[in-house]
């Protein structure tokens, strides 16, 4: 359900934490941490965003691929900082999600930092059971009283 289509970007993503330490910069702030799994029919995606207003997240889909985008306003300038590990500026992720969810019913939630997707499965993806009709119920009633008739003859 959850594919990514660029080994390189999350390659680079990880040595800029490696390089900048986890909080990231500035200029570079580091990527907002998901889970995702599924439950029942539906395909859940969590980002966290502590600390950011409502207001300032942008959720755009195009085809297969969700983008979110938020922004953590950078501080007042004037002040002179004595500790600085929150980062701030743009956080920005892309999934590239399969084409087995219902994209066109996205549901998006956010609460306590937490920004919350639910993607219902497609219902073609869905798992569905086949009845199977055959000639061949015909076929075993007319075999099985063949056998019965030779049974017969031969007793």
């Amino acid at each position: 359900m959850l594919m990514r289509s660029d080994p390189f970007r999350e390659l680079d993503r990880l040595s800029q934490q490696m390089l900048n330490g986890v909080n990231g910069t500035l200029a570079r702030p580091s990527a907002m941490p998901m889970d995702a799994w599924r439950e029942g029919d539906t395909f859940l995606i969590e980002f966290d965003l502590p600390g950011v207003r409502a207001d300032a997240i942008d959720l755009d889909v195009e085809r297969n691929v969700v983008t979110v985008r938020a922004e953590r306003p950078v501080g007042d300038q004037d002040r002179e900082m004595l500790a600085s590990e929150r980062t701030r500026g743009v956080f920005s992720r892309q999934l590239v999600l399969g084409d087995n969810l219902d994209m066109g019913k996205i549901e998006a939630s956010y609460d306590a930092g937490v920004l919350t997707l639910r993607i219902p499965v497609a219902e073609q993806a869905k798992p569905r059971r086949i009845s199977i009709s055959s000639a061949g119920e015909e076929t075993r009633q007319q075999i099985s009283g063949g056998s019965r008739e030779r049974q017969a003859i031969n007793a």
